[in-house]
C-alpha cells in the first residue's frame, strides 16, 4: 500500500508502517486517506510550546502557563508537566503541588496570537476555506485543492505540519475525515505531533467502540437527565448546546451521535471566526 513518511516526506509502497528510507514509524496510509478532505489542525500545548521555542533553557523542563492569583488556573502545560498529572483548567495550587519543579509563566497572548497568525497564513496558502476555532486550531476544507497544492489532502497536511514544526518551531496534530465532527475527534487521537484518519466506512463502528470517557457528561437534577457535551467540539458552546441535547444514558448518547453524523457532515468549513455547528435536536 502507498505510504508517506511524515519525517522525511518520502513515498513508499510497503505493508510495513515504518518508512523504508529513514525508519520512522510516523507514516500515513495514503490509500485510506484518499478522498478525504476535511481536516482539523490543532497545535500541541500551544502556549507552552511557544514559551519553549523562545527560551532554550525551558526545553527539558515542565512548563505551566497560567495565572498566579489565589484562584488562578492552568491555561495550558507542556507534555512533560502532563506526566505529573497537570492538566489545563486545573487550579494552579493543585498543579504546583503535583509538579513543584515546574516553571510557571504568565500568558503572553499578544505573542501567541502572532505565532497563531503565522500558522493561519500557511493554512490559507493551501485553501481559502479555513475556519478558525481559536488562535491555535482551525478546520480546513481541501476539496478540489490537489492540483493547486500538487498533492492529495493527506500529503498537503503532512507537509503543513512539517513546515510549521521546522520553520515556526511548534508542533501540530492533524485529524482528517469527511466531516468536521470526526476530523475534530481524530486530531486528538495521536497527540502530540499526531496524524489520524477516520474514513467514512469506519466512522460508525469507530464511534460505537469509544468509551464513555471520550465524552463529557453533565448531570443536572433540575432536568433529571444526562446532558452531554461532545468533548472539546461542543465545550466552547456549552451553555447554548446543553439545552439542545438531552439523553437518558451513555448508550443512547452513542446512538444519537451516530444519527447526528449525517447532519454534521453537511456543515461546510467556512472562512469566518463564527463557529458554526449542528446539534442533535
Amino acid at each position: 500500500m502507498p505510504r508517506l513518511c511524515r519525517d522525511c516526506m518520502k513515498h513508499s509502497s510497503s505493508d510495513s508502517t515504518r518508512c523504508f528510507d529513514c525508519g520512522s514509524p510516523r507514516t500515513i496510509d495514503l490509500e485510506a486517506a484518499d478522498g478525504l478532505a476535511i481536516a482539523h489542525v490543532d497545535c500541541d500545548a500551544f502556549y507552552a510550546a511557544v514559551e519553549k521555542r523562545d527560551d532554550v533553557n525551558l526545553r527539558d523542563k515542565p512548563v505551566i502557563v497560567g495565572g498566579s492569583g489565589p484562584r488562578a488556573v492552568v491555561a495550558t502545560c507542556c507534555y512533560i508537566a502532563r506526566t505529573f498529572g497537570v492538566r489545563s483548567a486545573m487550579p494552579m495550587s493543585r498543579a504546583r503541588a503535583l509538579c513543584p519543579n515546574a516553571v510557571v509563566l504568565p500568558p503572553d497572548m499578544a505573542r501567541y496570537a502572532r505565532v497563531g497568525r503565522e500558522i493561519r497564513a500557511r493554512m490559507l496558502e493551501l485553501t481559502p476555506l479555513v475556519e478558525p476555532l481559536s488562535i491555535d486550531e482551525a478546520f480546513l476544507d481541501l476539496t478540489g485543492c490537489d492540483g493547486s497544492n500538487g498533492a492529495s489532502a493527506a500529503e498537503t497536511l503532512a507537509r503543513l505540519a512539517r513546515q510549521v514544526e521546522v520553520r515556526i518551531g511548534v508542533t501540530v496534530s492533524v485529524g482528517l475525515s469527511y466531516c468536521k465532527f470526526l476530523a475534530k475527534l481524530a486530531s486528538d487521537l495521536d497527540k502530540p505531533r499526531g496524524f489520524a484518519v477516520i474514513t467514512r466506512e469506519e466512522a460508525k463502528a469507530w464511534l460505537a467502540q469509544q468509551p464513555e470517557g471520550r465524552f463529557i457528561f453533565v448531570f443536572t437534577p433540575k432536568h433529571g437527565s444526562w446532558l452531554n457535551l461532545i468533548e472539546g467540539y461542543f465545550s466552547k458552546l456549552a451553555r447554548s448546546v446543553l439545552r439542545h441535547i438531552r439523553v437518558a444514558s451513555p448508550e443512547e448518547l452513542r446512538q444519537r451521535l451516530l444519527a447526528a453524523i449525517e447532519r454534521i457532515n453537511r456543515n461546510p468549513v467556512v472562512h469566518t471566526w463564527k463557529w458554526r455547528i449542528a446539534v442533535v435536536s
